[in-house]
Order: structure tokens, then C-alpha cells, then sequence
């Protein structure tokens, strides 16, 4: 089984965000990038389905060279090898397209990415892949179960699951579920000690062009003070609903 697991590199869930350049970049000072949670279930699941049957691997991301930190650490959590697109990532329609590029000739039985990413929360990237390579793509997956060429997967849907069969090829975009957050693997000394070694493929972008472009960030309002009110005086309570918060 040959398995691609697709890595997004996203600030700390901690980070204290601000912006540079009159609030149209993300300042990255001191800020602390992980592998995007959701990505990390993908990760555990393939290293899973390689232990019960064989294969290999890889993870492959999408950004420059400061990002090569997060790479390694994938490696030490078990990947048997990366590839990094030497490029920025600036949209999920130019990643996905960089992915397809690459992956469309080396023959992968299940590409993995995380259901989205939790910095722009987009959720495209799994969906834009499988159109690209015109193989089925299901996301958020929050199940599997493979039997020989083939997948039984449960994908969330309005009110319940949906239980969706499909031959490999596939792109899986990954959330808890698929695997449980007590399964997810931390690097051991001997990982980290082994992702040294483990080849690191930087590969030129192929010129996939972005069709969005950011005109600014902001960060949201304050919130406000909370005002308690005594748990008896319901009309007071009903007055602020109405005039101030205006719900009702």
C-alpha cells in the first residue's frame, strides 16, 4: 500500500496573532508552527494501515524551507519519507493543484489531508484534489476501513453519517474520528533520531497560479464586559435581551 499524507504547517492553537504591513500579513515572530491537527489523523491512520499492510508513507507539504522543522517532526512520528514543494502556499486552489502535479504519477493508493486547516479553516483542498485527479475524494472522514484495493469510509452528513464505499485511488480529508485523539503519536527519542536520516525531496513548484488574493486581516471585537443579573429579576433580564443585546 502506498499512502500520501499531505501536512499543512499552522501556528500554535496558543498563538497570540497580529498582523504586519498595514494588516495584510501574518506576523510570524515568535510564533510556534505544528502539524495541523487535523493533518495528524491522517498521519496516525496511514502509519496504521502500513503496520497491518505493508507499504510505505510519505508526507509531502506545500511551503519554503523554514517550514522543514514541521517535516521532520512527521518523520519522527513514523513517515517513511517527505517531499516538500518548494513553494508558498497562498491559496487552497493553487495547494491542491501543486499536490495533483506531483502525486498523478506516482501512483498512491490513499492521499490523505487533514478535513482543512486551522488557520484559514477552508475545508477545499481534499475536495479540489480528488476533482483534479478525478478520483473520489471524502471529507470530513470520520471512519475507515480498508479491505484489499478498497475503502469502507463514514463521512459526517446533515442529522447523521453517511457510509460511502470507494475503489483506490482516494483522497481522504481527515478529522477526529478516523482515528481517536489517545491514538495520535508523539515523536520518541528514536524517531527523532531516525527523521535525520530519512530523505527529505525538495522539489520545484510546477507554477500553479493562486486565484485569490487577501486584501487585508482584522482581528474580531472585544468582547465585551459580561453584566450578571440576579437570577429573580427576569424583567431586567428580558429589557437587556431587548435594547442592548437586541435578540429578542
Amino acid at each position: 500500500m502506498k499512502i500520501l499524507v499531505c501536512i499543512s504547517s499552522v501556528p500554535d492553537t496558543t498563538t497570540k496573532i497580529s498582523f504586519t504591513e498595514g494588516n495584510t500579513q501574518f506576523n510570524t515572530q515568535g510564533v510556534q508552527f505544528i502539524i495541523n491537527p487535523y493533518d495528524e489523523f491522517g498521519l496516525t491512520k496511514a502509519l496504521q494501515l502500513k503496520e497491518a499492510n505493508g507499504g510505505s508513507v510519505t508526507v509531502l507539504h506545500v511551503g519554503p524551507a523554514t517550514n522543514d522543522p514541521v517535516i521532520r517532526k512527521a518523520l519522527a512520528i513514523g513517515a517513511d519519507d517527505a517531499v516538500r514543494i518548494d513553494t508558498d502556499a497562498v491559496d487552497a486552489m493553487q495547494v491542491a493543484q501543486e499536490i495533483a502535479n506531483y502525486a498523478k504519477d506516482q501512483s498512491y493508493d490513499i492521499i490523505f489531508t487533514g478535513r482543512e486547516s486551522i488557520d484559514y479553516n477552508g475545508g477545499m483542498v481534499p475536495n479540489l484534489l480528488g476533482a483534479i485527479l478525478d478520483i473520489p475524494a471524502i471529507s470530513p472522514c470520520v471512519g475507515m476501513q480498508v479491505e484489499g484495493s478498497s475503502a469502507t469510509m463514514d463521512t459526517m452528513v446533515d442529522g447523521g453519517k453517511e457510509k460511502i464505499k470507494a475503489n483506490f485511488p482516494i483522497v481522504v480529508g481527515s478529522q477526529k474520528g478516523l482515528v481517536e485523539e489517545d491514538e495520535l503519536r508523539i515523536p520518541n527519542m528514536r524517531g527523532i533520531m531516525m527523521a535525520r536520516s530519512k530523505p527529505l525531496n525538495v522539489v520545484a513548484a510546477s507554477g500553479a497560479e493562486a486565484v485569490q488574493k487577501v486584501k487585508g486581516y482584522e482581528l474580531p471585537p472585544e468582547k465585551a464586559a459580561c453584566k450578571m443579573i440576579d437570577a429573580d429579576n427576569v424583567d431586567e433580564l428580558v429589557t437587556l435581551l431587548q435594547n442592548e443585546a437586541k435578540v429578542l
